[in-house]
């Protein structure tokens, strides 16, 4: 995650974070598919491989070298105004359809935020439920030094008063906090850190104008991290899923990625959090993760062939277990930091991000971070995730007998599908949610209707029309055979006129 704010000063303007990056520092395995890799579908999940949860904590010794997010009192602006994000997806409307139909906004959902923590804030209706710490077990995951978890949390479950326009999509629902990565944090020592399982680091390389990034950085299985990395590993990720599957949540929502160049390979740590992804679903839990952002290290994926992809993105290359959620802007379009790739699964609002103020002690909103003494808006396809984690809550609510998988499949079939074969894209996947679609449709397979399948329309011109000859032949006939007669009778008479008058 990158660091909000500078440290020592009031920094995190109105707030906001990055998505989290973790990079694999592990042995690839061996390619065994047939096209010589994996490239856009990774190989199926490997049942049991998944990391046991560590009793919600890792063990690994972090310290904290950098002062918590906090507020700018300078640009202390009282947010009123709706966000567009939350008006574009009528997100009130669709609220008011789950009241009517269950009497909550998603009532009785428990969301696990698997992030930088959740500081709690009098705008969450339920007090944030510790779910563990893998950075500081002493904080419980209720803290957010970077503020990012807060800000994430507050799109899905703030409960905000009538004279406030920002609204969290699911405001009925209760936010279970792992705290699993940070980068106020590092290693305490080199030499702690031989206790680190093999697994991957935190880098963050900073982005140009703004907002959320990705980023990348390969190497060999050491053993240990570098320090000044940051806390929060795949593996560590993976115990994550495991420990909120174990809680019995409905949701989880990672705001978090490992992004790395495509080579045909899948790493030891990328096949642990594949199977925990793949162990939570079985325990019916919907996973939503961000799509990913762009940096100077995860190149955007707009290869000749998109079954080629150049960057591999994980959690979402998962997507048979994941909802991928990439991100629009104010527009409609693709946000330009999206990352592409046959993973995505729908898109949601990503940029101009109003939320919480992660800042502890305190009953604000923030649209801002300060960031090399820059102001900068709330934007990344971290931030449009909790948009559908929120409406995997209010989906949930109301259609309780559905498992993960169909919950997935709501959301999916009832996204503004983009116009491109089987509705699915690289960009947006299924195309942007549509919540009250998603409350109010009938999706055939949940009655067992089969799919409507598409039919290729007939190609080419319909057959000539060929003119049938015939009747104007045997027309023509006739009349020259009338004709024909009548000049012999003609010819008859005219001979027996002459002989006559001889």
């Amino acid at each position: 995650m990158r660091t909000l704010g500078v440290p020592g000063r009031s920094a995190a303007v109105l707030l906001a974070g990055t998505i989290g990056v973790l990079v694999p520092l592990v042995p690839a395995l061996a390619q065994t598919s047939s096209d010589g890799g994996y490239w856009a579908t990774p190989p199926p999940a490997v049942q049991g491989a998944q990391p046991d949860d560590g009793g919600g904590h890792s063990g690994i010794p972090y310290t904290k070298t950098k002062d918590c997010v906090s507020r700018d009192l300078n640009n202390n602006i009282v947010l009123r105004e709706k966000p567009w994000g939350q008006q574009y997806l009528q997100i009130e409307e669709a609220q008011q359809l789950a009241i009517a139909k269950t009497g909550s906004a998603g009532g009785g959902q428990k969301v696990a935020v698997i992030d930088t923590g959740v500081t709690q804030h009098p705008y969450f209706k339920y007090p944030i439920v510790s779910g563990g710490d893998y950075v500081d077990p002493a904080d419980g995951g209720l803290l957010d030094c970077d503020g990012h978890g807060t800000e994430v949390a507050g799109i899905i479950a703030a409960n905000t008063p009538a004279s406030i326009g920002f609204k969290g999509v699911a405001p009925d629902a209760q936010i279970v906090s792992i705290r699993q990565s940070s980068q106020n944090y590092e290693l305490k020592s080199q030499t702690s850190s031989a206790q680190a399982p093999p697994a991957s680091s935190s880098a963050n390389p900073p982005a140009g104008g703004g907002g959320e990034t990705s980023g990348q950085q390969t190497g060999d299985d050491t053993g240990s991290r570098e320090q000044g990395q940051g806390a929060g590993n795949t593996h560590t990720l993976a115990q994550a899923v495991v420990r909120a599957a174990n809680l019995h949540v409905g949701v989880i929502n990672m705001s978090v990625d490992n992004c790395r160049t495509a080579d045909g390979t899948i790493n030891s740590g990328e096949r642990e959090l594949q199977a925990a992804i793949h162990y939570a679903v079985s325990q019916n839990v919907v996973v939503v993760a961000a799509a990913g952002n762009t940096s100077d290290t995860c190149k955007q994926n707009n290869q000749p062939d998109p079954n080629k992809p150049q960057s591999i993105v994980s959690p979402p290359w998962f997507s048979d277990d994941v909802l991928s959620v990439a991100a629009i802007d104010d527009t409609g379009s693709v946000a330009s930091f999206s990352m592409n790739g046959p993973w995505v699964s729908v898109a949601a609002p990503g940029t101009k991000i109003t939320s919480l103020d992660p800042s502890k002690g305190t009953d604000q909103l923030a649209n801002q971070v300060v960031e090399n003494d820059k102001q900068q808006d709330i934007q990344g396809t971290s931030f449009a995730a909790p948009y559908v984690a929120g409406l995997v809550a209010l989906v949930r609510a109301q259609f309780p007998t559905l498992d993960a998988r169909q919950v997935m499949q709501r959301i999916e079939a009832t996204a503004q599908h983009p116009g491109a074969p089987g509705g699915h894209d690289n960009y947006i996947g299924y195309g942007v949610v549509n919540p009250v679609a998603a409350l109010t449709s009938v999706v055939p397979q949940e009655d067992g209707i089969p799919v409507a399948q598409a039919k290729q329309p007939a190609l080419g011109l319909p057959p000539a029309a060929n003119k049938n000859w015939t009747p104007i032949i045997v027309a023509l006939a006739g009349t020259g055979g009338g004709l024909l007669v009548l000049l012999i009778t003609l010819f008859v008479m005219h001979t027996i006129r002459r002989n006559r008058t001889t």
